[in-house]
């Protein structure tokens, strides 16, 4: 009995081994995650790399690469991802696959390494304005220099190289002359040791880093993350303001809700809700700006320019500007709308008079003779003029004046009929006569 239990024992070890290694080997098996950075660094890119970094911290991923590929963006969206990459337990390396420019060349020295694919450039973080004009603000380039140089130490990198990115007038002997900003090539920034490694594909990378085999997750943005990017940019969300303000203009004018109102109510969706997806506003900007159209229609109905109208405006601008990504960045947005919504507004007017729906904005109908209108004389030439009563006057009744038959009003009480009176006053089709 022993031994058939031995031997029962021993055939179940046997067969329960493949399942074994199958987990152990599971188990062992690295993943990396890799998080593309393309177009602009702006705040609705924050959402979605909390989410991708979040997804491999879960998952307990060896490690993430950024493969850059961006023009640069907005400081304070590239240092809240910054403070992300810094922040992750997963170890986060940069891979410039085409280009790290200005507020993407902090984000491949924010990470533990930066490597770059061959004709990929880095460089060119000098600070500008959404028009593209340098700042000027000595404050805000001083900080912005000693950011990039900061995380230059930390990557190992040369900080008077990350200076000279920013600062133009910083001079380094056999790489810039002063007065041009510094952008290197790949082959230039291994030379100088700016990049720790160039290599043509993730897999050699991922070599390198001893990740080779590793499972591979590329975490793509979702539709809304999209969208969000899309609309948190300065540009397009100030031309949604400007459309939204122009509509709801033309709205208000126009009898009735038809187009313009979708039109505005769907501008103004798009735009608040980007910016609340993006977490640049909350939803107290929304009831902010519902105020303050209600108070504008309100508005609308009084004579004069006034204190709700002024309240109305003050609430509008101020649900944009808290919802832009600083306060001077939402100044300008809706200053250059509010511009924008004029000229929207004048080649409206413009298209709307060869329509059918300038009729509902501007009244049309004139009475002229042509439709057979008549207006009253001017009764003016018969003041001092006598005339006859034909009927009694109480006070108004009808006389005979040059030889017209006219209606008049006593100036005093009672007139008898047949009593000759005298014309004293007019006011416009009205006769004023007095008893002689």
């Amino acid at each position: 009995m022993i031994r058939k239990t031995l031997i029962l024992l021993f055939v179940l070890l046997i067969s329960g081994l493949p399942g074994v290694v199958v987990a152990a080997t599971a188990t062992a098996q690295q993943s990396v995650y890799v998080v593309p950075i393309t177009g602009p660094v702006e705040k609705g890119l924050n959402r979605y790399l909390d989410r991708a970094f979040g997804e491999a911290e879960r998952a307990g991923a060896s490690a993430i690469i950024l493969e850059l590929n961006t023009p640069g963006g907005t400081l304070d969206a590239a240092l809240d991802i910054s403070d992300l990459i810094l922040d992750s337990p997963v170890p986060v390396y940069a891979y410039v696959r085409f280009s790290a420019l200005s507020a993407g060349a902090y984000l491949a020295l924010s990470s533990r390494a930066l490597y770059m694919a061959p004709g990929s450039t880095i460089g060119a973080a000098e600070v500008r304005t959404l028009t593209g004009e340098e700042v000027e603000d000595e404050k805000l380039l001083s900080a912005w220099e000693a950011k990039m140089r900061a995380v230059a130490v930390q990557q190992g990198k040369d900080p008077q190289i990350a200076a000279a990115m920013v600062n133009r007038e910083i001079a380094i002997e056999g790489v810039i002359r002063e007065g041009n900003l510094l952008t290197l090539t790949d082959t230039e920034a291994l030379d100088l040791g700016f990049t720790d490694g160039i290599f043509n594909t993730r897999s050699e990378l991922l070599a390198e880093l001893g990740l080779a085999g590793s499972e591979v997750r590329t975490v793509a943005t979702s539709p809304a993350e999209s969208l969000a990017r899309y609309i948190t940019h300065p540009a397009v969300a100030t031309i949604l303001i400007a459309i939204g303000l122009a509509a709801l203009v033309i709205e208000v004018m126009t009898a009735g809700f038809g187009v313009a109102g979708t039109i505005s109510i769907l501008a103004f969706s798009l735009f608040f809700g980007g910016h609340i997806f993006a977490g640049l506003a909350g939803r107290e900007v929304i009831f902010l700006f519902a105020l303050g159209v209600i108070l504008l229609m309100v508005e609308a109905f009084i004579p004069n320019f006034g204190i709700v109208g002024l309240s109305g405006l003050t609430a509008v601008v101020a649900s944009v500007v808290l919802s832009a990504a600083t306060t001077g960045q939402g100044v300008r947005m809706i200053s250059v709308a509010i511009f924008l919504a004029l000229l929207i507004i004048l080649a409206s007017f413009r298209f709307l008079k060869r329509t059918g729906l300038w009729s509902q904005i501007v009244l049309q109908y004139a009475e002229t003779k042509d439709l057979g209108y008549v207006g009253p004389g001017d009764a003016s030439h018969l003041v001092g003029m006598t005339g006859l009563t034909l009927t009694p006057l109480r006070p108004a009744g009808t006389a005979e004046i040059d030889g017209k038959r006219v209606d008049v009003v006593s100036e005093g009480g009672f007139v008898p009929q047949a009593t000759e009176i005298k014309v004293v006053g007019t006011e416009g089709s009205r006769i004023v006569v007095r008893q002689v």
